[in-house]
C-alpha cells in the first residue's frame, strides 16, 4: 500500500512511519525541520498545503499529528483521493469518573465524552477532532490509547524511572502507590493499526491498550527490574504536587479494551516492552526531553526524608 504519515519525526509518528515503512511505500508530511526516516518527506506545513497532495492517491492516510479540528479539516482539504483513514486519538476524550456524572470505569467506547479537568484543552480538542473527522468522513478509524510506551519514547516517563534506578536512588511513590496506570507499547499500536487496514471492521472507534492497568508501584518496579534492580521506595504527602516529583498526573483511569482484543488478542507483556524502552534510551539519552523532577526532589523530598 501507498501510506501518508503525518508527523513522522519524533515518537509515535515517527515509530509509525518507520513500522509501516518495512511493508509499504510510505510518504510523511511534515515541514522538515527536524531529521528525518529514510522514507518519502512531503515537506509541507499541514495548515497550508495548496495542491502539494493533490496529485497522490494513499491507500491509506494515518493521521498521528490530529490534535483539533483544524487540523482535520486542514489537512482533508489537501488530500486529493484516499482509501481508509485512521485518527490517533486520545483516552483523553472521556471524562473524570464522579459519581454526580454516574461514570463507571473502565471505559468504553460507548461512553460518552466530555470535558476532563486533568487533561483540560487537550482532550477537548481531540474530542472536537474526532467530531470533524467522522462528520467528513463517516468510515474513519479513531483508536484511543491511553499511555503511549516504548521504543523512541521521548517522554520523560519510563526514562525518568531508568535514570533513577541507574543512579541507585530511591523512588519517590505518590501516596499508597496504588493509583492504576494503563499502557500500550508503540509496536503495538502500529499492529493493531494494520489489522484494520487488513480488515476494515465495521466497528470505527476503538480503544486500545493492555488490557487492565499496573498500579504506580509495580510499574516502578517492573522498570528497576529492566536494570536488574529493586527500588526503594519512598511514599509522597498528597499535599505535594504529584506532577513535580512523579511523570504523571493524579488521575487513575482504565480503559475497556475488549474490542481491540477481539482482533488482536495478543499483546506485548510489559516487561518486554520496558526493556526494549530501555535499550532505546541507552542508546538515545540526547532525545528525552527531561523535566526538572531530580531538582524537585533533591530541593524539596530528599531533605525532608
Amino acid at each position: 500500500m501507498k501510506i501518508l504519515v503525518t508527523g513522522g519525526t519524533v515518537f509515535a509518528s515517527r515509530f509509525t512511519a518507520e513500522y509501516f515503512a518495512k511493508r509499504h511505500e510510505v510518504y510523511v508530511l511534515n515541514r522538515g525541520s527536524r531529521p528525518q526516516s529514510e522514507v518519502t518527506l512531503i515537506k509541507a506545513d499541514r495548515h497550508a498545503l495548496g495542491d502539494v497532495l493533490r496529485p497522490y492517491f494513499f491507500d491509506a492516510v494515518i493521521d498521528v499529528c490530529a490534535y483539533n479540528e483544524t487540523d482535520i479539516h486542514d489537512l482533508l482539504d489537501g488530500l486529493g483521493e484516499f482509501g481508509c483513514y485512521i485518527m490517533v486519538s486520545s483516552s483523553a476524550v472521556y471524562p473524570e469518573s464522579e459519581a454526580s456524572k454516574r461514570l463507571v470505569q473502565p471505559f468504553t467506547e460507548s461512553q460518552t465524552v466530555g470535558a476532563n479537568s486533568i487533561w483540560g484543552k487537550y482532550g477537548t480538542d481531540k474530542i472536537a477532532a474526532e467530531k470533524a473527522l467522522t462528520e467528513r468522513v463517516p468510515n474513519a478509524y479513531i483508536i484511543r490509547p491511553p499511555y503511549l510506551y516504548g521504543k523512541m519514547n521521548n517522554l520523560y516517563r519510563e526514562a525518568f524511572v531508568f535514570e533513577c534506578a541507574e543512579k541507585g536512588l530511591p523512588f519517590y511513590i505518590p501516596k499508597d502507590g496504588k493509583m492504576p496506570l494503563q499502557f500500550f507499547d508503540i509496536e503495538d499500536m502500529c499492529r493493531f493499526m494494520e489489522i484494520l487496514l487488513g480488515k476494515r471492521p465495521e466497528q470505527r472507534v476503538f480503544n486500545v491498550g493492555n488490557p487492565g492497568s499496573v498500579s504506580v508501584t509495580e510499574w516502578v518496579k517492573k522498570c528497576y527490574a529492566v536494570l536488574g534492580k529493586t527500588p526503594e521506595l519512598v511514599r509522597v504527602d498528597e499535599k505535594i504536587p504529584q506532577r513535580s516529583y512523579f511523570p504523571f498526573y493524579d488521575y487513575g483511569y482504565v480503559l475497556d479494551v475488549t474490542a481491540m482484543s477481539e482482533l488482536m488478542p495478543e499483546v506485548k507483556p510489559l516487561e518486554e516492552g520496558l526493556r526494549q524502552s530501555y535499550e532505546w534510551f541507552a542508546a538515545n539519552r540526547e532525545l528525552v526531553i527531561r523535566k526538572p523532577l531530580f531538582e524537585f526532589i533533591e530541593n524539596n523530598l530528599v531533605q525532608n526524608a
